[in-house]
């Protein structure tokens, strides 16, 4: 929980800045803006973040983004109900992950190999089957559209505007709870974490680590096929060859950000959350402050380099005090 502490008080610290340098940062629409972006990328964030504590990674999100948006419109457009759209793209994300986590266990390929090969294999599916042709979903599939564009709860917010509440917030805190719950709440999230601490030690155990470590690949899989379905649904129109490009590591990103260790073992849902809204914030105030958006990948490298570097400081630290503890004990002995 002190990580958590820390990153909010840093998007706390963010935000006050932020709205202190230019107060229309806290505009009822400039928030609203926020809390969608947060949403969506926070749905992304979450399914990498399983994927990371179990001491893997997945640079694949980004494409299957591209992937599931390209396909969801190309089908919707030719006649396809939506219905079976949803369930064909969700689908396919399933067996996208379940291929992930077989070549990953039952092969001993390493993740960064699997899923950046999956990155380059799902882009090039995209931008074949749609023939590189932009894809979009038209006036229509108000219904669908819903998902993103709805606000279904609204507030006061500052200077007597309406803040209203968008559905990809919504959505991500209902992934979020029933994320957190399984991690922290479950016997089979205490043993993922356990697994990213140390593999071997949670095998001798008796825990099934073969399947966990697929089912981690499968939970990132169908989360990143559904933001890919509201990404889609939110621009309107995919582009299939920059779709969802470097996706990948706004979700790193923000796992990392949210406590996350790339070494696996330790992290936790709010903080992926939290982690995604740092992000976004930060975005935003690059384009409110008027800095040059160029930077906004710059920032993003910088954010994980700082996550990394902390990560490894933190458990140095940790390392010489446990050291220094058991050397305490045994002198007294």
């Amino acid at each position: 929980m002190k990580k958590v502490r820390g990153i909010l008080a840093l998007l706390v610290a963010v935000v006050v800045l932020t709205s202190i340098l230019d107060p229309r940062f806290l505009s009822a629409y400039n928030i609203g803006n926020i809390a969608r972006w947060t949403g969506l990328f926070g749905i992304l964030s979450i399914g990498e973040a399983m994927v990371i504590i179990t001491g893997g990674i997945d640079l694949s999100v980004g494409s299957i983004v591209g992937l599931v948006g390209s396909l969801l419109a190309m089908m919707l457009a030719s006649g396809v109900s939506v219905g079976v759209g949803l369930l064909v793209v969700l689908g396919l994300s399933v067996l996208i992950g379940v291929a992930h986590g077989l070549l990953v266990t039952k092969m001993r390929l390493q993740p960064f190999i699997v899923t950046l090969c999956g990155l380059l294999i799902y882009r090039g599916a995209a931008r074949y089957v749609t023939k590189d042709a932009t894809q979009g979903f038209g006036v229509g599939h108000t219904e669908l559209k819903y998902l993103v564009k709805g606000t279904p709860i609204s507030f006061p917010g500052p200077g007597g505007d309406v803040v209203a509440v968008p559905m990809p917030f919504l959505l991500l805190l209902a992934i979020a709870i029933i994320a957190g719950v399984f991690l922290h709440r479950s016997v089979y999230g205490r043993h993922l974490l356990a697994l990213g601490r140390n593999e071997q030690a949670a095998r001798f155990s008796g825990i099934n680590t073969g399947r966990l470590i697929l089912l981690a690949y499968v939970v990132s899989a169908l989360l990143a096929g559904f933001a890919g379905v509201l990404f889609a649904l939110d621009v309107n129109a995919v582009q299939p060859a920059g779709h969802g490009n470097f996706y990948e590591l706004y979700a790193i990103a923000a796992a990392v950000l949210g406590g996350c260790s790339l070494r696996g073992g330790d992290g936790t849902i709010l903080g992926v959350v939290i982690g995604a809204a740092i992000l976004r914030v930060l975005y935003n105030a690059i384009n409110v402050l008027g800095i040059a958006t160029q930077l906004e990948f710059a920032v993003i490298g910088a954010v994980i380099l700082v996550g990394v570097v902390v990560d490894e400081l933190v458990k140095r630290y940790a390392a010489a005090r446990r050291t220094r503890r058991e050397a305490s004990v045994e002198e007294k002995i």
